[in-house]
């Protein structure tokens, strides 16, 4: 309970501490400067394109994914020719076409020979024997021109197994070569296909290790900020404990008396009306009555009392 000497205890308020733990600023900066590589990291990275020389197996590819395929085309023509042919189909296309003027100069000039030679010796040799006209004549003719055209035959026979088989082994071989050749385009396109591949394959990893280094290159500056985050990676570092206390704590504080409120509102009083009165002469050796002042009580040449029997000098300090 308050009484005119203390005045009433303060509500109790609930006071908030904040405490905040600090680093110190060489550590503070570090880590300043680490964001700002950071994010200028960020700024100079990104993805590295595709390298020239990845453009160029780009380009390359549709082509070379058809490489070799002409050579290949032309070989299963050639394959189905040959295996579609047979030598009898092709043969007359190779017989020799002087082997009939052949066979029939043979028949030609076994006729000649015949009525230029074998009839006239014929007729000699019976006319000689005096039995020309005879039947012994007529057998005699008979089997020599049957002897002849055997033999004519005979001839012209081989004359023209001779070009049959000739033709035959030429068409064989032509039938074989086309065979051969379209073994040879079938492995050339395969050979072409295999190279262009293989070339391709390479230039598309020299150009990947170009983008590669590209990349590195972009990636170098958030490096560099990585590594530098880690140099104090495994330092204790130093800390310090902010504390901020928010609210008034009032528990077991009292407010103004009334008694020190009256004192305080007449010295406000007597400040704003100025009840300061001058001391400039001794005027009783006698101690302080009734508000007057004597010069016992005065250490000063000069000095003011204030109405309530305190006496001051000029500076303002309490000398009685």
């Amino acid at each position: 309970m308050a009484d005119i000497f203390q005045g009433s205890p303060l509500p109790a308020v609930t006071s908030t501490i904040e405490k905040q733990t600090v680093a110190p600023d060489f550590y503070t900066n570090y880590l300043q400067d680490v964001a700002n590589l950071g994010q200028n990291a960020v700024t100079q990275g990104g993805v590295a394109g595709a390298s020239p020389l990845q453009q160029q197996a780009y380009q390359m590819a549709p082509q070379v994914a058809f490489a070799g395929a002409g050579s290949l085309g032309n070989a299963g023509g050639l394959i189905g020719q040959a295996g579609t042919t047979t030598t009898p189909d092709v043969v007359q296309n190779y017989m020799n076409p002087y082997t009939s003027n052949v066979v029939d100069e043979m028949s030609r000039l076994a006729g000649r020979n015949v009525q230029d030679v074998v009839m006239p010796g014929l007729n000699a040799a019976g006319v000689a024997t005096g039995g020309f006209g005879s039947q012994r004549q007529a057998q005699v003719t008979g089997q020599t021109l049957r002897d002849i055209q055997s033999n004519l035959t005979g001839q012209q026979t081989q004359a023209l197994n001779a070009g049959y088989n000739n033709a035959v082994t030429n068409a064989s071989a032509d039938l074989n070569r086309t065979l051969q050749a379209g073994q040879g385009l079938t492995t050339l396109g395969q050979t072409q296909n295999q190279l262009g591949t293989t070339g391709l394959t390479e230039l598309s990893k020299l150009g990947a290790e170009q983008q590669n280094t590209a990349q590195k290159g972009l990636d170098y500056p958030m490096a560099q900020t990585q590594a530098f985050s880690k140099l104090l990676s495994g330092y204790n570092i130093p800390t310090g404990e902010v504390q901020q206390t928010t609210g008034p704590g009032n528990a077991g504080q009292y407010s103004g008396s009334p008694l020190s409120q009256i004192a305080g509102l007449s010295s406000l009083i007597q400040a704003i009306y100025g009840t300061k009165q001058d001391i400039t002469q001794n005027t009783n050796p006698a101690k302080a009555d009734g508000g007057s002042v004597y010069s016992s009580d005065v250490q000063s040449p000069l000095a003011y009392h204030d109405g309530q029997g305190n006496i001051y000098d000029v500076d303002g300090n309490l000398v009685g």
